[in-house]
């Protein structure tokens, strides 16, 4: 599903079940000592795909640490993303020498509460999400507003360091399978303030991605 909405450039790996605890590194398994059942499962096998994708750009299996944030720590010269959500885990990997970042991010195909939507999207999305829903009533686009929104924070912050609330970019989803974002906020990191993406429903997940090419 992943691979579908990223460029030939970026590997990508998926899972839709669970991986053994032994795929782990020695490294890896303090990080998860204290977690519950579920987030054990997500980080096995998200970092089961990270190594899974990394082999196919040529880099060998080696721990996946966490940094700040809890993002992962890629092996030198790579970038990459990893997301989990119900019955679906995946990770996306470049070189640096093509990639500046990635984001990816899956949820499931079902409207996101109420209270969620008021808190991610402006008055100006909501009604670009009613558009769409009155045009095509099948497809979740709440949520895939808030899984492009998820995708931008995940290409945003290794190049910045730093936080990025919801309301500070601004998403326009097209029912083609593509979005694009402007960021309301800017870091001489980024080096640009619009972005733009893919999505796709399939299988009851939506997947969105970014893949942030180098000039």
């Amino acid at each position: 599903m992943i691979g579908e909405i990223l460029p030939p450039w970026v590997a990508s790996a998926e899972k839709f079940g669970d991986v053994p605890e032994e795929t782990l590194f020695p490294e890896e398994r303090p990080l998860i000592a204290r977690a519950i059942d579920r987030r054990r499962r997500e980080f096995v096998t998200g970092r089961h795909c990270a190594r899974l994708a990394l082999a196919r750009i040529g880099v060998a299996p080696a721990p996946i640490p966490r940094g700040e944030r809890g993002a992962p720590v890629w092996p030198g010269g790579t970038v990459g993303s990893i997301t989990h959500c119900s019955g679906y885990r995946a990770a996306a990997v470049a070189s640096t020498d093509d990639a500046r970042a990635i984001g990816i991010d899956a949820e499931p195909h079902e409207p996101l509460p109420e209270e969620v939507l008021s808190m991610i999207a402006s008055p100006e999305e909501i009604a670009g999400l009613r558009a769409l829903g009155d045009a095509d009533g099948e497809v979740c686009w709440d949520r895939i507003l808030f899984s492009a929104k998820e995708s931008i924070y995940k290409v945003w912050f290794p190049l910045t360091g730093r936080w990025l609330d919801f309301s500070e970019a601004a998403v326009v989803i097209e029912p083609s399978g593509t979005f694009r974002a402007r960021l309301l906020v800017s870091d001489p990191a980024m080096g640009t303030r619009a972005l733009s993406g893919r999505w796709l429903a399939s299988d009851g997940h939506i997947a969105t991605s970014i893949a942030l090419p180098r000039p």
